[in-house]
């Protein structure tokens, strides 16, 4: 009974990693908070937690030697039949079932093996439509080897993902091991990416020391995944102890980018502490979030957004507090959308005034298409004209025209227009 309400956790798990990973691969996710965060520290508690019935031989195998082994057991018919019932295992689109299999497959690997199943299960070619279980199985092999599977990894595979998923799990158990393991093995420019995982992983049991790795980083994407990691942590003990931390690094910039991230999650539950947060920290960063707080509390409470707007003296925040609060409406309410900016056109930045044409246009190019003329840059004003009126041509000619001859187009937009043979 228990192992199945373990099985049964574990699935849960796993499903939820899967989840996280389609979406990542299918499209952008929200970039101010990760929430794959705690997923491959999860993966390593449920190894953890399963009692493995294991040898220990092996452990301090050398890369080469693993591989001579790796080929060995590939002409081994017992093993060949136990790559077969994984393969079984990982084709299986029942993602419970799947789950339930391959996390009691991965406990009869015995450290000598990993590194021969996780080359088996690459040749598959599905490690993107089965990430989870590969990153169970990478778990797995980072609880008895980190520095074989480390080996492996930074040697044979693109990007940071297993890497990251194996030095996470090693930090667990020995920070400074795989600390000084990251040091060594990093010898370019740059912001170190095995930083991220050890930080990953710190920030739950050691967030001091996170954050002493997290100062050491430059300003790169790498940083910012660090960062990503550390804040929900923090959040565990509260905003203002989390607004505490903010004030306490050193690195201006990060902090910074840190007030950044934090906003969001702040206006989740109060939009206008969020805002407020930010206006009182003037900074670009800043600034460039605000357009989202404003945008989530125009949705929650427009009154209230629209009255903190009012209180902004000219500057890029109250820029910024339009284009979120005109965002948020253009999903519902369009035409107030553009009442509102060409009610405040001194406030509409050419960034605000083309994305409410892109996310208009479908629905109403009429509309869409009158606000063009807010774009302040020619060039950028010329081009959304000649795009936008070439499709509108296409989709329904006689409206498109007839706002051709109604407005006071420059000859440059006329001549590439396909109503006059131009070339858009």
């Amino acid at each position: 009974m228990k192992g199945n309400l373990w099985l049964i956790m574990a699935s849960c798990l796993l499903v939820g990693i899967l989840g996280f990973l389609a979406g990542k691969f299918s499209g952008n996710s929200n970039q101010n908070m990760d929430p794959a965060d705690d997923l491959m520290r999860q993966a390593q508690e449920i190894i953890d937690a399963k009692s493995r019935k294991k040898t220990t031989s092996g452990l301090n195998d050398s890369p080469s030697s693993s591989t001579e082994r790796s080929s060995a057991q590939e002409k081994n018919p017992s093993w060949e039949k136990r790559m077969a019932d994984m393969e079984e295992i990982v084709r299986e689109e029942n993602a419970l079932s799947r789950s339930r299999a391959m996390l009691a497959w991965i406990d009869t690997l015995a450290p000598s093996e990993f590194q021969a199943a996780v080359e088996h299960f690459r040749r598959l070619g599905l490690t993107q439509e089965r990430m989870g279980e590969y990153a169970l199985l990478l778990t797995a092999w980072a609880e008895v080897d980190p520095q074989a599977a480390l080996a492996y990894t930074t040697e044979n595979t693109e990007g940071t993902m297993a890497s990251n998923t194996i030095i996470s799990v090693w930090a667990d158990r020995d920070p400074e091991a795989a600390l000084a393991w990251a040091k060594e093995n990093f010898k370019e420019d740059g912001a170190n990416p095995y930083l991220v995982g050890i930080i990953r992983s710190l920030a739950a049991i050691n967030p001091d020391r996170a954050t002493e790795i997290l100062q050491t980083m430059p300003f790169s994407e790498e940083r910012g995944k660090a960062l990503n990691a550390i804040l929900p942590h923090l959040l565990k003990n509260g905003v203002e102890a989390a607004k505490a931390w903010i004030m306490g690094l050193s690195d201006k910039r990060l902090q910074e980018g840190a007030m950044a991230r934090l906003a969001p999650e702040i206006a989740k539950s109060n939009p206008e502490e969020a805002a407020n947060y930010l206006l009182a920290n003037p900074n670009d960063a800043s600034s460039r979030a605000l357009d989202d707080i404003y945008s989530l509390w125009s949705k929650k409470t427009p009154e209230e957004a629209m009255k903190s707007f009012y209180s902004l003296p000219q500057g890029e925040p109250r820029k910024m507090a339009l284009r979120g609060i005109i965002l948020a409406g253009t999903e519902n309410d369009p035409e107030s959308a553009a009442k509102l900016m060409n009610q405040y056109p001194e406030d509409i930045n050419d960034g605000t005034a083309m994305r409410f044409v892109w996310y208009t246009f479908d629905k109403n190019p009429s509309l869409a298409v009158n606000q063009i003329r807010l774009i302040k840059d020619e060039g950028f004003r010329n081009r959304m004209y000649v795009r936008s009126l070439s499709a509108w041509i296409d989709k329904n000619p006689q409206e498109a025209q007839g706002f051709i001859r109604s407005s006071n187009l420059s000859p440059e937009i006329i001549q590439r227009l396909p109503s006059q043979g131009g070339n858009p």
